[in-house]
């Protein structure tokens, strides 16, 4: 299922583009803005870890719970470490020029995510295709891209949007395809507490959207069982 057309992925009111990437949420001095803030906060999460603890009735002093806000603390800067990054800086020079015109998949690209909405980890694989326009990207930048967006706290839908977003800006291809499925703590160890429910989301740009066989092609690539390579 695709998100509204013309949605904002990030969630914010739209700012005027400047010759960015969409996908480049914030400029350039405020991804380092945010890179410094972000490493001067460190205490002031331990702090909140440790009052955290005494409210659920806890005694934050107790050996085993002494390093816990510190260990918290420096997990959720990691866990949301995606605000650091830009696309820009992670493509880099990674883009060719190719006269290269069929499909290109990156499939079973492991993620893990925060829900934005509890702050409970989800986590599964996305599947991405491109058809290039004379330009084609080094592999190993579509799984940096996903790291980069699955790196904050997020909800799988605009996830989703976002990547495919950062691909079109980057290379602006024929067309892109991308596909999430994962699973959700939020709904398996609380609330619904359903364990086998999975969430599978899609967002298609240019051919894949408008071309019913360029999409059905992407998508049997995608879940064809494949044999380990030898």
């Amino acid at each position: 299922m695709s998100t509204t057309k013309g949605a904002n992925p990030n969630g914010k009111p739209k700012a005027k583009s400047k010759g960015k990437s969409r996908a480049h949420t914030n400029g350039a001095s405020s991804i380092i803005g945010t890179r410094v803030l972000r490493g001067e906060c460190t205490a002031e999460l331990e702090s909140m870890v440790k009052n955290e603890l005494g409210l659920l009735g806890e005694d934050p002093t107790r050996e085993g719970l002494l390093r816990t806000p510190h260990r918290v603390a420096e997990s959720m800067l990691w866990l949301t470490r995606g605000y650091e990054m830009d696309v820009n800086e992670i493509v880099g020079e990674a883009v060719f020029e190719e006269a290269h015109q069929s499909m290109v998949v990156v499939r079973d690209i492991e993620l893990y995510s925060l829900c934005e909405h509890h702050m409970l980890p989800f986590f599964g694989k996305a599947h991405i295709a491109y058809i290039p326009d004379g330009r084609i990207v080094g592999l190993s930048k579509l799984p940096r891209i996903v790291e980069m967006f699955a790196r904050r706290l997020q909800v799988q839908e605009r996830l989703t949007e976002q990547i495919a977003i950062a691909i079109q800006d980057v290379l602006k291809p024929i067309g892109v395809g991308v596909v999430i499925e994962a699973y959700h703590l939020c709904m398996m160890m609380r609330g619904v507490e359903k364990q086998n429910s999975k969430t599978i989301t899609s967002a298609m740009r240019g051919s894949f959207r408008d071309d019913a066989k360029t999409r059905d092609e992407f998508l049997r690539l995608a879940y064809t069982p494949s044999t380990p390579l030898r």
